[in-house]
């Protein structure tokens, strides 16, 4: 019976990629600053190898690395959550996903008013935070919606439980999801619902994207169709549009997400147990948050001695990421183009160097090789 659980730190970055300046990202570097703050503790991780990974050279690496361990370099043409999980799924994005710098423009924002019979509020790259204080009290007091993006291919929807429930809230965005497709298909519509007074208005663990399909088959489809289980944890369904799901759990953060990943390992099944963990970047890297982004990874690295111990001997445990977000770069709190890192475990898999790969579709790849399932996506296998 053979499981692969696909671990996805949400940002954990490695380090600037070579095209990083068109970004706007040179000498970003997520693990590396996270690593500055006073509660970074990874020992697990390093007897892995994830310091020996190529680039890594403020920091010393295992004598002897217990992984398969390399770094990976993006080939879509983008930096966001979703062609980042597509393309470690397999499939490449050619084409980057439409961004909004200047808001959106009136044949968005005119229909879909209409659709909800609500104005609307700010529609600019805002904080998701900021937009909350500055907005909050007059979206309050008369109802509008408050529609705001970021450098990522994001429509996201901010409204105070109180005034749009949330359950109205997710039918706005399944409006707006229709809405948005072809030239304007960005690559989710975020719900943010949020709580609170006047001057203390927190967002609320309510949260739910709304993404646009993948332009071709993932392996998760290609497992599914071989007749094996999919497992989504956390916000994996919700990236694949559903696309390839045979179960799924949300979680309300990383630990949850920890909580659930020990659980499957206890659990028959074969094929892929798919994890995101978002707080790296939706609680720390967002937020220039060093210290929360340290211990955030000292969690995690704690965490995994139990989950390999509770690997079978066919079992293999891959650990990436999906773009970088510095919580060390004040420039931006925007996701930054980085390498990413690869650590693959198992029983029966002999630790060795992989360099740096041309494409998180590597990633892809490999999980069919290691379920023994064949299929075809834009990346080679690293076994």
């Amino acid at each position: 019976m053979k499981r692969v659980f696909l671990i996805v730190l949400d940002s954990v970055g490695i380090g600037a990629m070579d095209d990083a300046d068109d970004f706007g990202d040179a000498g970003t570097n997520t693990l590396k600053s996270a690593s500055t703050g006073s509660c970074f503790h990874m020992p697990n991780m390093e007897k892995l190898g994830l310091f020996n990974i190529d680039g890594i050279d403020w920091r010393k690496g295992a004598a002897q690395p217990e992984a398969v361990y390399g770094r990976m370099r993006e080939a879509s043409k983008g930096k966001d959550t979703t062609i980042g999980h597509w393309e470690i799924a397999g499939v490449i994005s050619e084409k980057p996903l439409p961004v909004y710098p200047e808001g959106f423009p009136d044949e968005i924002l005119v229909p879909f008013s209409e659709m909800t019979g609500r104005g609307i509020l700010c529609n600019r790259p805002y904080s998701g935070t900021e937009v909350i204080k500055d907005y909050g009290d007059e979206h309050v007091r008369t109802g509008k919606l408050i529609v705001y993006t970021s450098a990522d291919s994001v429509f996201q929807i901010a409204a105070h439980e109180d005034v749009v429930p949330v359950e109205t809230l997710y039918e706005y965005c399944r409006m707006a999801r229709k809405l948005l497709s072809g030239r304007h298909g960005v690559g989710r519509v975020i719900a943010r619902p949020f709580a609170g007074e006047s001057g203390n208005y927190q967002r609320t663990s309510g949260r739910h994207d709304y993404s646009l399909e993948p332009p071709a088959d993932t392996i998760l489809d290609i497992i599914r169709d071989a007749g094996k289980e999919v497992i989504g944890v956390g916000k994996i369904r919700d990236i694949f549009a559903g696309r390839g799901i045979t179960s799924y759990v949300y979680t309300k953060g990383n630990t949850e997400g920890i909580e659930k990943t020990l659980g499957y390992l206890e659990q028959d099944f074969e094929g892929l147990c798919f994890i995101n963990l978002v707080d790296y970047d939706m609680l720390y890297g967002h937020r220039n948050d060093i210290e929360g982004y340290a211990r955030a990874l000292a969690e995690f690295d704690k965490a995994l001695p139990a989950m390999l111990d509770k690997l079978r001997e066919e079992d293999a445990l891959v650990i990436t990421a999906d773009h970088g977000c510095d919580p060390g770069y004040t420039v931006s709190t925007d996701h930054s183009r980085e390498h990413t890192p690869l650590i693959i475990y198992g029983k029966n898999i002999p630790p060795r160097n992989l360099g740096t790969r041309d494409t998180f579709a590597d990633i892809g790849a490999t999980v069919l090789a290691l379920l023994g399932i064949p299929g075809k996506t834009d990346g080679k296998s690293v076994l």
